[in-house]
């Protein structure tokens, strides 16, 4: 019998980790969404978009970097917000933990919309 319940446990804790976020499961780099969009505003002739990046999961996501290929904009892109770390790759907040329902944004502007994949992030459950 107790082997039984030993078994039983053993298998809610493995599906309880592979089960997604929204049934109540562990996170995973999906749950960093990137959006953006124009905002209208036109800088030095380049239009001006707005990015959001939120944590969907109920875990906090700290370390977050994203690929930007040094953020190219010709307007000042606030630091504090997402900042280089090299030619390719930048840090989200300084690398502050992420919450679910606070999202970082920042404006750029520049001639196309510009890709943020995310490239890491340090997930604290």
């Amino acid at each position: 019998m107790a082997r039984r319940a030993f078994l039983t446990l053993f298998f809610a804790a493995i599906l309880a980790c592979c089960i997604p976020e929204g049934e109540g499961g562990a996170c995973m780099a999906t749950d960093i969404t990137v959006t953006q969009s124009r905002t209208g505003r036109v800088v030095e002739g380049k239009p001006e978009y707005v990015v959001s990046v939120r944590n969907k999961c109920r875990c906090a996501q700290s370390k977050v970097v994203l690929r930007c290929y040094g953020l190219s904009s010709v307007e000042a892109v606030d630091p504090r917000a997402i900042r280089p770390v090299d030619e390719e790759r930048c840090v989200l907040g300084n690398g502050r933990p992420i919450s679910k329902g606070t999202p970082v944004r920042f404006k750029y502007a520049w001639t196309t919309p510009q890709d943020f994949p995310l490239v890491s992030s340090l997930i604290h459950c």
